[in-house]
This record gives C-alpha cells, sequence and structure tokens, in this order.
C-alpha cells in the first residue's frame, strides 16, 4: 500500500494505491493522521483509484475518517472508485453519508462548494 497526498486549498487528497486491508488500514490512517495535522487541513478526500482490493479494515477506515471530520467540522469525500470497490462501499452503506465523485478533481468542487453553501447561510 502507497498513499501520494496532494493540497488544494484546505484539501488533503490522499490518494491511495495498493490493497486497503487489514494490514495496511492502521498505518494508512496514521499516515492521514499526520498529513492532516502537519498541512492544517479540514476536508478530507480519499481516492481510491489505485486500489484493486478492499476488506472490512477499509470500509472502517473510511467511517473513522468521516466521524472525525464530522467531529471538526470538516467535509470527505471518496472519488475515483473501481466499480468492485464502489460496490463494497455501497453494500456498507458508505455512500448513503459520504459523497463521492468519479475523480478528486470533481470531488474538490463539491467540498468547496459545500464550503461556499454553509458560508453563505
Amino acid at each position: 500500500m502507497e498513499v501520494i497526498f496532494r493540497i488544494s486549498e484546505d484539501i488533503l487528497i490522499a490518494c491511495i494505491k495498493g490493497e486497503v486491508d487489514h494490514h495496511s488500514a492502521a498505518p494508512l490512517r496514521n499516515s492521514i493522521e499526520k498529513a492532516m495535522k502537519a498541512f492544517e487541513c479540514t476536508n478530507l478526500i480519499l481516492d481510491f483509484s489505485g486500489v484493486g482490493f478492499m476488506d472490512s479494515s477499509g470500509i472502517g477506515l473510511v467511517l473513522g475518517r468521516y466521524k472525525k471530520m464530522r467531529k471538526s467540522g470538516g467535509e470527505i469525500c471518496i472519488s475515483g472508485c473501481s466499480d468492485y470497490i464502489e460496490k463494497i462501499l455501497e453494500m456498507a452503506g458508505v455512500f448513503s453519508i459520504i459523497q463521492r465523485a468519479d475523480d478528486f478533481e470533481s470531488a474538490a468542487a463539491m467540498i468547496k462548494g459545500q464550503e461556499q453553501i454553509c458560508m453563505e447561510v
């Protein structure tokens, strides 16, 4: 498993590559936490375009990041899911609480749009 981070304003984009399973979920979570703090980002995009396999540990990783982001007032979005990953997350009900996008650029636009709506209200 490998994760490459990109920054867009206050959005951390975690481009994940490899498998997200019980071996890689904890190190991945730690890497995301460190990057969120280091870059002082308040929003998160999990880009799964490089992920070929994910088990329940990956679902736990996603839901844990969701809870953490909501608690801190941030937003989270998932992008780049293959049909397989999308089906797993859909069956787990993840997309009933987290938005999804085709790519991280679209996900960033979604988050920025949500921020504008919140600011106008």
